[in-house]
């Protein structure tokens, strides 16, 4: 799904009318379909009230649609005017059209405690106030506005965008409604991936006005959203003649004393992926407990020191390495003088896609140009405070940036990056930068790091190309987490249930593979 700045919304808009829509069909539409989404999602029911907040611009307008539309459905609908009455030609029509279905209309200038009265006592509340063209900040009245209703929690329906977000920055001047259910209209904007926006955006919904799909396909963009075609296409397909060693070899050097999980979490999220053969690679301190864990792969205990794989391994890890398809490199590691080595050394030798992941990220720490020796395609896994470290600047910082980060780590040190999170980015060297729709809150555990990217060095190893593994090791990885969410709750999910889920997610959504 494409995901579209403020103005190529309206120009995407114009094309449309330009083949013959009205922009009050697409009004009409729109309110209806947030109605919808509000009786449909939020459970809405007839002889509830619902308090629809409407600004004096096409999205009041919107509201009003709305408005009229649950009214007709059994809902007492009440339209909050708050900045002024409509002044587009379409909006008037739009309030008289909800006036005339017998939807009540109070005005905040008139009767201020009137609408505080109607905001207080409401089931629901759908904010239209100002939709994708918001700048600058809320002013006074609104802030005070928006601020009683986000006290009183969990019943906002917001109309493209919570009121109070800047569409194409994401930024959030003095407050915004934070909505339940945040609806968008045909496709993804700016804000809806953006921090810190997505956090007032809710849950999103896109829905459809009508825009033909055609000119939806034809319109400039910002990014794109993974999708579960592209996720698909890009799992191995197996053939009747398919061995072990025809399905990819992973090695994989990977654990410390006291991060022996990071070992076979990863491990077993790599196999439940398909690669053919995992070589284990560890320090001989926790091999006992990895092993009482995991029976699939194929160990490698070396010697260690201090909890960590000795730097005299080193060598002969290097030399194990080239019998592999893919290497990962860094879960659960630790930071010891001679892991840091030994990354450097792997990025400097390895002629395979070379996954780095938590430690073997940290290991770059003003070391990071090593990234240009590298003889082979380099996946990061960095979470916003290693990729903050990175750059030597705070993880607020890199929240408020995630996407000039991404492609800044990706094209100046020639790697793929995937700066996870909240609406994961995957990017390429080329810049190409995909938004990942899938996972939830629940994933935000110890240990789901290390189960993403055991599974993308699954997909490496096996031969996808390493952009498509990256993304589609990130798609599956949120989908097994929503799976796990609906069958756990967020609170009580693990990333090893995740792990054990995945085989089904794979089997029904991609079926055949």
């Amino acid at each position: 799904m494409k995901i579209l700045s403020a103005q190529q919304m309206r120009e995407l808009e114009q094309r449309a009318v330009n083949e013959g829509a009205t922009y009050y069909f697409l009004m009409k539409t729109a309110g209806q379909a947030a109605a919808q989404v509000l009786l449909d999602r939020m459970g809405a029911k007839q002889g509830c009230q619902v308090a629809v907040v409407c600004g004096k611009g096409n999205n009041g307008g919107d509201g009003c649609v709305a408005a009229g539309y649950l009214k007709q459905k059994g809902i007492q609908a009440v339209i909050l005017l708050i900045d002024g009455e409509p002044r587009t030609p379409d909006a008037v029509a739009a309030l008289k059209a909800a006036s005339a279905c017998g939807v009540p209309v109070w005005r905040y200038w008139e009767s201020k405690e009137k609408v505080f009265e109607k905001l207080d006592g409401a089931d629901f509340i759908i904010d239209a106030l100002y939709g994708i063209g918001f700048q600058g900040a809320l002013s006074e009245p609104m802030y005070e506005l928006v601020q009683r209703v986000n006290s009183k929690g969990g019943r906002v329906l917001s109309i493209d965008l919570p009121s109070g977000v800047q569409c194409d920055t994401g930024r959030v001047i003095n407050g915004a409604f934070q909505a339940t259910v945040t609806v968008s209209f045909t496709t993804l904007k700016a804000a809806h991936v953006l921090y810190p926006s997505m956090d007032y955006c809710g849950e999103t919904v896109v829905a459809s006005v009508g825009i033909d799909q055609a000119l939806v396909e034809e319109s400039p963009y910002l990014y794109q959203t993974v999708t579960e075609q592209y996720a698909n296409t890009a799992l191995p397909v197996r053939k009747i003649s398919d061995n072990k060693g025809s399905c990819g070899t992973l090695f994989s050097v990977c654990g410390s004393y006291g991060m022996a999980g990071a070992a076979v979490m990863s491990t077993n999220a790599a196999l439940r992926c398909g690669v053919g053969l995992v070589r284990l690679a560890l320090p001989r301190c926790i091999y006992p407990i990895v092993a009482s864990q995991l029976v699939q792969p194929v160990y490698i205990p070396v010697e260690d020191s201090d909890g960590g794989i000795s730097g005299s391994a080193i060598p002969y890890l290097l030399e194990q390495a080239q019998r592999a398809s893919a290497v990962l490199l860094g879960c659960g590691l630790g930071l010891s003088e001679a892991s840091q080595k030994l990354v450097h050394e792997f990025i400097r030798a390895v002629r395979v896609p070379l996954i780095l992941d938590a430690d073997g990220i940290n290991a770059l720490c003003g070391h990071i140009d090593i990234l240009k020796e590298a003889k082979a395609p380099v996946i990061l896994t960095p979470h916003p405070g290693e990729c903050a470290r990175l750059f030597d600047v705070t993880a607020e910082q890199v929240q408020t940036a995630r996407f000039d980060y991404a492609q800044r780590l990706a094209q100046d040190y020639g790697v793929i990056a995937v700066l996870k999170g909240a609406k994961t980015l995957i990017t390429g060297t080329d810049g190409e930068t995909l938004v990942n729709p899938t996972g939830n809150a629940g994933m935000a555990k110890a240990g789901s790091g290390d189960v993403l990217a055991g599974m993308i060095a699954s997909l490496a190893a096996q031969g996808v190309q390493p952009f498509r593994a990256a993304a589609a090791g990130v798609y599956l990885h949120g989908l097994a987490g929503d799976c796990c969410a609906e069958k756990y709750g967020k609170l009580s999910m693990l990333p090893t249930d995740m792990v054990e889920i995945l085989p089904y997610v794979i089997k029904n959504a991609f079926a055949g593979k």
